[in-house]
């Protein structure tokens, strides 16, 4: 699980001879792929800036200016058929399990509207006070154990509380719902279709978000689904099956994104001390952004090509479903200077993880909120760790980067700082 990229290395792994790319191996269903892209991005990024799996039927991005020119483009880099590589979330019946997000302008742009209210900076930072009182909550069952695991016990919890709140999900249920989202969005080694556990927690959740949304319904509250229910489009109201979409695209989006973001932060930080006394003393924000640019959990995004093009003096036809990995982009030299450095005080503002254009993520200002929260909270509490690298597990996913599990050894303050704010 290296965090660095050979330059040299690469480059001799490479060949500069057009037309022999097919060396470079990118197929995001394979483990060994999963476990740590960024060597091979590196390899994509200066020898196949468009990349074609033939098994897979995929081209793939990854050069800064490419994959930002996709996302500005929706009319060419169509999402109506999805924006995920698996065969069952991809094609014309996509909006059933991705709702608007499998929606191009003007359309998506009606559906976003219903709830981008919700998400304006002014209405994100109120929530400032009540995710501070989550984190708090989550790092109190913690207090004082030496040992704990901060992915499941921590990371993957506090987004997870947040969005169940505001989605009307009552606290009882939360780590239910946390549980069936890991399994949902797990993978098997090589497979591009969901496995058993991960058909069987798709099941309990829509089971589940039918209960949800018919329990609102009759008795409507401050949440998000009650907005929803009570919202018209084009001069009618959602369907059921329209807000089941709603909630499995922001409880498997939004929860897992954030949760294995900051699960890599912890990781990266690591192995970097100058980071980690920095960002634990007194710099979460600054340890959030870089982790978002260097190594944000959410990798890539799927497009249809709907019209011919020639890139890179390749042509990709159009019909091509074609991966933009905003991961790979946001390690380009030509934007990130030194791109493989773990460093504070980089400048991130460039950076694709939240996506560009009219797909921007509705959340960032959340995720990014979350995180500075949650990393703040902990520090205020711990002065250092070491991570029981043995016991470590990442969570394999094509989509998702990040751990199942980080147990770690931790330092508790003799005196607890006071949150950075």
């Amino acid at each position: 699980m290296t965090d660095t990229v050979n330059p040299a290395r690469a480059a001799a792994n490479a060949s500069p001879i057009a037309g022999q790319e097919t060396r470079i191996h990118y197929d995001p269903f394979d483990y060994r792929v999963q476990e740590d892209p960024y060597p091979v991005y590196a390899l994509m990024r200066e020898h196949a800036p468009v990349y074609r799996n033939e098994e897979r039927d995929f081209w793939a991005l990854t050069r800064h200016a490419d994959v930002l020119a996709g996302l500005s483009d929706p009319a060419r880099f169509s999402s109506r058929n999805g924006i995920s590589l698996e065969p069952e979330l991809w094609g014309p019946n996509a909006r059933q399990t991705s709702f608007f997000l499998s929606m191009d302008p003007p359309e998506h742009g009606l559906y976003r509207g219903l709830i981008s209210s919700a998400f304006t900076p002014r209405k994100i930072a109120a929530l400032e006070p009540r995710i501070r009182e989550l984190a708090r909550a989550r790092l109190a069952a913690l207090r004082d154990q030496p040992r704990f695991d901060f992915a499941a016990d921590y990371a993957a919890a506090v987004p997870n509380d947040v969005l169940c709140e505001m989605l009307g999900i009552p606290a009882a249920d939360w780590d239910r719902i946390r549980a069936d989202t890991d399994d949902l969005n797990r993978r098997s080694d090589g497979s591009d279709d969901r496995g058993p556990a991960s058909m069987a927690a798709a099941l309990r959740l829509a089971s589940y978000f039918a209960d949800l949304v018919s329990g609102l319904r009759r008795r409507p509250g401050q949440d998000l689904v009650s907005t929803l229910i009570a919202a018209e489009v084009k001069g009618r109201k959602l369907t059921d099956a329209e807000l089941m979409g709603f909630l499995f695209i922001t409880i498997s989006a939004g929860n897992e994104s954030t949760g294995k973001t900051l699960g890599n932060a912890w990781y990266h930080a690591s192995r970097h001390p100058d980071v980690r006394r920095a960002g634990l003393d007194s710099r979460p924000e600054a340890w959030a952004l870089e982790t978002l640019r260097y190594d944000s959990s959410s990798q890539m995004g799927a497009r249809l090509l709907t019209e011919t093009i020639v890139l890179h003096g390749t042509t990709i036809p159009a019909n091509s479903r074609v991966a933009l990995i905003h991961a790979a982009a946001n390690r380009d030299r030509r934007v990130f200077p030194d791109p493989e450095r773990y460093d504070l005080d980089r400048d991130t503002t460039r950076m694709l993880s939240f996506g560009h254009g009219p797909h921007f993520c509705l959340g960032a200002a959340l995720g990014k909120l979350e995180m500075r929260i949650a990393l703040d909270e902990i520090g205020a509490l711990i002065s250092d760790y070491e991570i029981d690298l043995p016991s470590v597990r990442r969570f394999h996913s094509p989509h998702q980067h990040g751990f199942e599990t980080l147990p770690c050894e931790v330092t508790y303050r003799r005196t607890p700082r006071a949150p950075v704010g």
